[in-house]
């Protein structure tokens, strides 16, 4: 008994040593990333760990005087709002994984006074609706200072206190919605002035303890805390303040609505800020667009017996309205409100504000009031923007309001869906999809020289990969999701990188997790190196109309093959090699060829109708598809790639893409010499601004597409600057450049793009055949330029040209 009790006494102080760490002072310099942290993570005494909540945590420091540099590193969990004297100063984490926990680094000088300074925290935790790309552990704050701050970090010694006024509102919309729950707070309960200095104190008690902070690269058997903490690679998020309307009085014992049109979506934290009407309530509603109504009420027709029973998680499908659509964005006239609410109750008082603790997504919002006794005054209606601060580094000189419209409204579509990853759509979902990724890590390189969010991405694609090798389709989630395509899809936004990008290293690290996928999908082949019966979904594209393809994923043929995920995977083959030749892995660089090898013989073999001049969707050749036959242009295995293309744009019996796909859709068509006709091809986006959208849609079904917002289609911010202005990579690290214009009956037209070492320009004028080229490249970079045919060479710096 003695020996069993010795044991766990040595177990015990085993455990509290790795958790706590080694035993220091408290102002004793240690390593961030390779030390357990002084601070501790603090949550308030009695709160469920995982439940929602809305939590304040304060500490007040005395300093002698306003320190040059007063450094703090801080997260939270769900989400964290520092303040330092009623100032907000940083909003975090940026999401991650629990392995992965991100923390932002801030200096307080600019904030701080000599004297008395409040330290405060709001931390918010969205319970069991959070949004599913939110990860969470359980409610808790952490801070620890560093330098002069070293002293400063949560323990007991920290106040805290929940905020009673918070609950969660379910968010009722139409269509799967991922993105968090509303919130209804009642001003009677609210705790006032609490960041502040007079702030009441007196029903705050001292914050409980738990783990340590620890490092990703500490050891230890901490079992009570699995956030392993990295310093996050981001900025702050921008945050700008705009008006969305005036003010309104509401008289006592009135119901009244009021409808806001911001003229274009935006991404923003809410505000309103109101005075008297004690009890009245108020819900602010969101919407993208408003909807066509059905006119035969909710989805199910569900007694209140059977609604009880309904999961609340599943509550928006159950109540959601049926509608026939949306038309055109710009008309209300006999439409109806379907959107996310905010539900508030005033407490009377003059200047009670109200900020959303998350951001929404809207062009409409809606406010409803009922007052009581008195009157209710809505004095400031605003928002503020907020997205990742890319800075527009890209610019198109054009006489073509058509095409300023398109580069403006795509760009407005990139920023709405990056914030702290880059999101599908903000609406719905704010998830990382993989494959969606891989079109918008483009769009930053080709419009902003801030990478730092595509070098965000491709990490987290790759610390996504589950023990079989292959990476989630989306990331970061709190729920497991397998798109096998969409793996591949990160393959080639790796190789994006390794050509646009201005850190080769960064990707050839990455290069062990690509070659696990490709591993992954090398069981699944065939002895002709086509796949057979890949499991997960293998989504591609949102075909409509067409009973061969089933939720976005091409159907099988028989022997359990499509050409489309052969083709994927060819793709992602072909561009593994180059990536390891670079490399100089020569070796794996062949092996990766003759995989490539052994699947062009098996795709042709199977697939190629010479009858029709088509490659099939599959064995049985009896679907066929613009995708496949875009596919074998763009991995160079079609015998006559313009005849392939123009019997694709010819023949309508194909599936056709839709606004994803058109982005392999149209790259293929300029590899196979067609890029003259790009301009033409952009009848989708001329009907989204014909719509009145202003960013462009999820689906090319504009009427009953789900979400107005998903940057997936704002591909013409990349291929205006490469096809049209044809200015593209043509050497790793962008060191040399190929342009080759495409401009048709254009006669004018020039632009900028950003690039590692400066940016690259050209004007072009065409004067009878004639073309007047000016490229000005950056330092170290040089390369050709290509008109009809003709080759000249360019130097860095300023290259005039005329070309017959």
């Amino acid at each position: 008994m003695k020996r069993v009790a010795l044991v766990l006494l040595l177990a015990a102080g085993f455990t509290a040593a790795a958790q706590y760490g080694p035993q220091r002072s408290p102002s004793a310099p240690f390593d961030l990333r390779t030390d357990m942290w002084n601070a501790k993570w603090i949550s308030v005494p009695g709160t469920p760990a995982l439940d929602y909540g809305v939590y304040y945590f304060r500490k007040d420091v005395d300093l002698p005087a306003v320190p040059a540099r007063y450094t703090v590193h801080v997260t939270g969990d769900n989400r964290y709002k520092l303040y330092v004297n009623g100032i907000l100063v940083s909003l975090g984490p940026a999401k991650g994984d629990a392995t992965h926990w991100n923390y932002e680094t801030v200096d307080l000088a600019p904030y701080l006074n000599g004297g008395r300074n409040v330290i405060a925290a709001l931390v918010y935790n969205e319970g069991h609706l959070r949004p599913i790309s939110q990860v969470s552990i359980g409610s808790g704050f952490l801070l620890q200072g560093e330098g002069e701050a070293a002293g400063l970090f949560t323990d007991r010694s920290w106040s805290c206190i929940q905020n009673p006024a918070y609950s969660r509102v379910n968010a009722i919309v139409s269509g799967y919605y991922a993105a968090g729950p509303g919130e209804r707070v009642d001003m009677n309960a609210i705790i006032p002035g609490w960041q502040e200095a007079g702030a009441d104190l007196s029903a705050w008690q001292p914050a409980r303890e738990g783990a340590a902070g620890e490092p990703k690269d500490v050891v230890s058997s901490n079992e009570t805390d699995t956030r392993c903490l990295v310093p996050s690679t981001l900025p702050q998020m921008e945050r700008t303040p705009f008006p969305i309307g005036k003010g309104f009085l509401v008289p006592s014992h009135t119901k009244k609505e009021f409808l806001l049109d911001n003229k274009v979506l935006t991404n923003a934290y809410f505000h309103l800020r109101m005075s008297g009407g004690k009890d009245a309530k108020v819900n602010i509603g969101y919407a993208e667009s408003l909807y066509i109504p059905d006119g035969s009420g909710p989805t199910y027709n569900l007694t209140p017996e059977q609604l009880a029973q309904v999961p609340e998680e599943f509550l928006n499908y159950v109540l959601a309205p049926k509608v026939k659509g949306k038309g055109n964005r710009n008309g209300t006239e006999g439409k109806i409100f379907v959107g996310r609410e905010d539900q508030l109750v005033s407490n009377g008082l003059d200047g009670q504000e109200f900020t959303t603790l998350s951001w929404r997504t809207f062009r409409y919002v809606r406010i409803q009031v009922e007052t009581a006794d008195e009157p209710l005054s809505l004095d400031e209606i605003s928002g503020i923007y907020t997205s990742y601060p890319f800075t527009l580094d890209a610019s198109l000189e054009t006489g073509s309001q058509e095409l300023k419209d398109i580069l403006e409204i795509g760009w407005r579509t990139a920023r709405l869906c990056a914030w702290e990853t880059y999101m599908d759509c903000p609406y719905y979902e704010q998830l990382q999809y993989l494959g969606d990724t891989r079109i918008q890590a483009l769009i930053t390189l080709y419009n902003s020289k801030d990478d730092r969010l595509v070098r965000n991405f491709l990490h987290q694609a790759d610390i996504s990969r589950n023990v079989d090798g292959i990476t989630k389709g989306r990331y970061p989630s709190a729920v497991p999701n397998y798109i096998q395509p969409y793996a591949l899809s990160y393959i080639y936004a790796l190789h994006d990188y390794m050509m646009y990008g201005g850190d080769t290293q960064f990707v050839m690290d990455l290069l062990p997790g690509a070659e696990q996928i490709l591993h992954y999908f090398s069981r699944y082949q065939l002895p002709d190196g086509r796949l057979k019966d890949l499991p997960g979904w293998s989504f591609s594209d949102w075909v409509e109309d067409r009973p061969n393809w089933s939720n976005g994923a091409p159907q099988k043929g028989a022997d359990g093959c499509s050409i489309l995920m052969d083709l994927q995977l060819l793709y992602a083959l072909q561009l593994m090699a180059h990536m390891e030749e670079v490399r100089g892995n020569t070796w794996q660089a062949g092996e990766y060829r003759n995989r490539a090898a052994r699947l062009t013989d098996g795709v042709r073999k199977s697939y190629w109708n010479a009858a029709k001049g088509l490659f099939a969707d599959r064995v049985e050749q009896d679907t066929y598809s613009q995708h496949g036959n875009a596919l074998a242009i763009l991995c160079g295995i079609a015998a006559d790639p313009k005849a392939l293309a123009q019997k694709m744009l010819a023949d309508e019996t194909l599936a056709q893409c839709t606004v994803y796909y058109k982005y392999y859709l149209h790259e293929a068509l300029v590899k196979a010499g067609l890029g003259d006709g790009y301009l033409d091809w952009l009848d989708i986006w001329r009907n989204n601004m014909a719509l009145g959208l202003s960013t462009w849609a999820e689906t090319s079904d504009l009427n009953g597409t789900r979400s107005d917002c998903h940057a997936w289609g704002a591909s013409p911010n990349i291929e205006l600057y490469r096809t049209v202005l044809g200015i593209d990579s043509d050497a790793v690290a962008f060191r040399k450049v190929r342009i080759e214009p495409h401009l048709r009956d254009i006669r004018q037209i020039g632009g900028t793009i950003p690039h590692p070492d400066g940016s690259i320009s050209v004007r072009y004028q065409v004067q009878g055949g004639r073309l007047q080229a000016t490229v000005e490249l950056p330092d170290g970079v040089d390369g050709t330029l290509v008109w009809k045919g003709k080759k000249k060479r360019l130097h860095s710096g300023i290259n005039n040209l005329n070309i017959k």
